[in-house]
């Protein structure tokens, strides 16, 4: 049984949010108020990525749907290139830059797969790249990012004080901040991930997403809305790292304590652009503990042969925990990356 139960929505703040105080959050990255993608910007970064990114497959397994009671459909983002869905956006992003905006190049901060992304898209697109990461970050994201050709700074413990770091280095540089989150470009590329899902299993009935800054459920609930009004989306975060989930539930930015092992969703603030979004669709947010995710990332390896890291088994873990909520429903899951350092698979298979 889950260490915490559904949140009944923005309405009823109170019985689901943190036991902390709730304090207002910075709104980092682009200042909020930024018009949120529309369909039309999804068809635009899908002919934009066409032949960029990987069709990532879906797949079901005897395995996952007896152990969840219910229908279990993964989509295998952890198979898109760097590892995780993230790609998508930041390619779409860099690839509508001009000339002058890749001379000035990009500064960004990262746990870890918003870094891959960034590093590979400005790779491509032959735009400078630095990347500001926490200090000892997931060993196997940080060697990716050098491996790509971003120049990384380490700063501070957490993600957020890596934001302070680079809103600094891009006011020294004028390079072009790109945050995690606040970025309709972003959200737009993202949602082509559930563009190609709703083609590939038509009969969802729920679309459980993980959720750190947001930008894949905000991207979820965006394309389902337009084009599945019936599939409701539920966004899932570490109850060690609630800002999100808080946010959405209290209907305004909160800062929270931010102590997950899973660096995918380690975010200490709600984001303005993903929460309008989530506000407006998402149908339930639940939260589940570290302990709950490393169950999941285990049963991904077992019984799916998967590598999930812990954001990328965070959806399925949500289903696991609560089985009343998904029960005798075809639930679709994004497995939204699987760049897992060796002590975390060592740590879910003990799980």
């Amino acid at each position: 049984m889950s260490s915490a139960t559904p949140s009944p929505g923005p309405a009823a703040a109170s019985s689901s949010a943190s036991s902390v105080a709730p304090s207002a959050a910075p709104s980092p990255g682009p200042a909020p108020g930024l018009r949120p993608p529309t369909l039309r910007d999804v068809l635009a970064a899908q002919a934009r990525l066409e032949g960029l990114v990987v069709r990532t497959p879906v797949a079901r397994y005897a395995e996952v749907d007896a152990t969840a009671g219910t229908a279990v459909v993964v989509k295998h983002e952890n198979l898109q290139h760097t590892g995780a869905f993230k790609v998508r956006g930041a390619l779409n992003l860099l690839l509508g830059f001009d000339a002058a905006a890749r001379a000035r190049g990009i500064v960004a901060y990262s746990t870890g797969n918003h870094a891959q992304a960034l590093a590979y898209a400005a790779r491509r697109t032959g735009t400078g790249c630095t990347i500001v990461m926490p200090e000892r970050p997931n060993p196997v994201k940080e060697r990716a990012v050098r491996a790509l050709g971003a120049r990384v700074l380490l700063h501070g413990a957490t993600f957020d004080d890596a934001r302070v770091r680079a809103e600094a280095v891009a006011g020294e540089t004028g390079a072009r901040l790109v945050g995690a989150a606040n970025e309709p470009a972003l959200v737009a590329g993202v949602a082509t991930a559930t563009w190609e899902l709703l083609q590939q299993a038509p009969d969802l009935d729920v679309l459980v997403v993980p959720v750190g800054g947001g930008s894949g459920a905000a991207a979820a609930c965006l394309v389902a809305r337009a084009l599945a009004p019936q599939v409701q989306v539920v966004g899932v975060q570490s109850a060690a790292s609630p800002a999100a989930h808080d946010s959405w539930a209290a209907g305004e930015l909160l800062a929270r304590p931010n102590a997950t092992r899973a660096e995918g969703l380690a975010v200490g603030t709600g984001f303005a652009l993903t929460q309008h979004v989530m506000r407006a669709a998402l149908a339930d947010f639940l939260l589940v503990s570290d302990d709950e995710i490393a169950a999941a990332q285990r049963l991904y390896l077992t019984g799916a042969r998967t590598v999930a890291e812990g954001a990328g088994a965070a959806a399925l873990a949500a289903v696991l925990a609560h089985p009343d909520r998904f029960a005798g429903r075809t639930v679709g899951v994004v497995c939204s990356g699987g760049n897992a350092a060796e002590a975390e698979l060592v740590r879910a298979l003990r799980a």
